[in-house]
């Protein structure tokens, strides 16, 4: 386990260079940043001024070595906008996402597993093709649509909960929580509901398929015969067998959804990393945009990593070389 933990963390390292190689060489070519810092009133040498002051007279090679000496230290330089760290205004910003996207991960994998389960069990009643049509429905509607939806019921026609924004939060030590206040509770409601939505129709409906294979197995039909209890023959014996390809996806999801939930930020105006990084690519702001993505390569290799441990956990079974 040690040497294949080694192993993805030496991919992982890897993957983080290609990304940002390719990130910086691209967004050397998707406008000036000068003109955004000098503004476009500037003269010709106010703009050199700040280029040399920026260090972007230099090769681009010799940028990026300096980027990346920097990011070894912990510099990842500082935003053309806003002139602070581009790590601290990320970091500023990741406990408002990471708490959406917790909250949405488990409130899909704990309503997709059980609703699988319960779905696979009696596939025909009726109960449970509505839930199969319901689980449909949530793969098929766009996020963006679902979320104007919520806000048009509960916020508009009902007004029982906030439309925007994350509500009153605490600062613990380091970290900005939304959890200990009952308006940032209600904030949270609606843009998690959002983007849960999708995963879990998709963890429903994986549940259900690898269960109905399941429950056809001999292993299932000879724990039935020999009489134990439904809940060790569903959870301890076919569940268990299910749950591999599960907590792939939801480990999956987890990395991209911290990385990736900028739509549903944007339409609730969440203040967590997806809406910076909006905000960043329309200003060009390319020293968030680079460690944005570094970090979200960074957050997918540890949840790929996380997940792969999990595996020798649910089944024993499993060993790596």
């Amino acid at each position: 386990m040690g040497t294949y933990i080694a192993r993805r963390l030496i991919q992982g390292i890897v993957v983080i260079l290609v990304a940002s190689m390719f990130c910086f060489l691209i967004f050397q070519y998707m406008g000036d940043p000068v003109i955004t810092m000098a503004g476009k009133y500037a003269t010709f040498e106010e703009r050199e001024e700040v280029r040399r002051s920026l260090g972007l007279d230099r090769p681009i090679y010799v940028q990026y070595g300096r980027f990346l000496w920097n990011a070894l230290h912990g510099n990842f330089g500082k935003s053309y906008v806003s002139r602070v760290s581009a790590l601290g205004l990320i970091m500023e910003r990741f406990p408002a996402t990471f708490e959406l996207v917790i909250v949405a991960v488990c409130m899909a994998f704990c309503l997709g597993v059980g609703g699988g389960v319960i779905v696979a069990l009696k596939p025909y009643a009726v109960r449970n093709r509505l839930i199969m049509a319901c689980s449909l429905g949530g793969i098929s509607i766009p996020t963006f649509l679902i979320g104007i939806l919520l806000i048009m019921i509960f916020s508009a026609y009902l007004g029982i909960l906030p439309a925007f924004g994350r509500g009153e939060t605490v600062q613990v030590g380091f970290w900005r929580t939304g959890f200990l206040t009952l308006e940032g509770i209600k904030h949270l409601i609606m843009p998690a509901v959002t983007l849960a939505l999708y995963q879990l129709a998709v963890l429903l409906r994986l549940t259900r398929a690898g269960m109905r294979e399941v429950m056809t197995e001999e292993y299932i039909k000879t724990a039935w015969a020999k009489g134990l209890p439904p809940g060790k023959v569903i959870f301890k014996h076919a569940l268990r067998n299910v749950l591999i390809p599960v907590v792939t996806i939801t480990g999956l999801q987890f990395g991209e959804l911290i990385a990736f939930s900028i739509v549903t930020e944007t339409i609730f105006q969440w203040p967590g990393m997806g809406n910076l990084l909006l905000t960043s690519i329309y200003e060009n702001d390319q020293p968030v945009i680079v460690t944005y993505i570094m970090m979200a390569a960074l957050i997918i290799i540890t949840a790929n990593i996380i997940v792969d441990i999990l595996y020798a956990v649910i089944n024993p079974k499993i060993r790596y070389g």
